[in-house]
């Protein structure tokens, strides 16, 4: 007896079809997937960088605002300290390591400045002219941007009313107006343009304003001109 013809194996056109979609279909989740595991490795970096810009900021910031220098205008009526405390602004002398521009004093400006379509937290500095009647102003000034992205600065200031007596009680303020005196601590609050604000900068400037003077008066809490100067 004569074994019957096996029918040829083969796909039929539908099945072909379905077999296409189902490709397609896999495909198309792999592709989502890549491509969400890319964007959430993108945002990962870049958050990594935020937070690395933030720690070097807030640590250069530390360092540097807690050795304010007490530099004064000697040749203005008040001998006041060039220390401007803003809202939003904050001047004062500092001095640079010898590595960094050559060292020695200089007066800063920290500030958000718009720079295009940037928002970024920059520090502008100046030589200060020991023969002037004020402060500088940052007209040519050299700028360093510390981070990218900030969309507000906010300072406040903890100290004493000017001329207040030492028993008088400090209080937070934003706006430091005494001349001769440093504010006791200064708080700094950053919010970048997205994301979580930057902790709370709380710093203690480490020297008092008597290191800048000749001549200190004690009970005015004031800086006394001497007849070297």
């Amino acid at each position: 007896m004569t074994a019957p013809r096996s029918r040829a194996q083969g796909f039929t056109l539908i099945e072909l079809m379905v077999a296409l979609l189902l490709m397609a279909g896999i495909a198309s989740i792999l592709y989502g997937s890549l491509a969400l595991a890319s964007q959430s490795w993108d945002r990962g970096e870049a958050k990594a960088d935020q937070a690395s810009d933030m720690r070097a900021a807030l640590t250069y910031l530390r360092a540097q605002l807690s050795e304010q220098y007490p530099q004064r205008i000697w040749k203005s009526p008040e001998i006041s300290l060039m220390f401007a405390g803003e809202r939003e602004e904050l001047r004062y002398a500092a001095v640079l390591p010898e590595r960094v521009a050559g060292g020695g004093v200089y007066y800063f400006r920290l500030a958000v400045a718009r720079n295009g379509d940037k928002s970024q937290l920059v520090q502008e500095r100046t030589i200060p002219d020991a023969s002037s009647l004020q402060a500088p102003e940052f007209a040519n000034a050299e700028r360093s941007v510390l981070a990218d992205d900030i969309a507000e600065l906010r300072i406040s200031y903890f100290g004493r009313d000017a001329n207040a007596a030492e028993l008088a009680a400090p209080t937070w303020r934003d706006r430091w107006e005494d001349p001769q005196r440093l504010p006791l601590l200064m708080r700094l609050d950053v919010k970048p343009v997205k994301g979580a604000p930057w902790p709370t900068l709380v710093v203690e400037p480490r020297r008092s304003p008597e290191a800048g003077c000749l001549a200190w008066d004690p009970a005015g809490g004031r800086c006394a001109r001497t007849g070297g100067r």
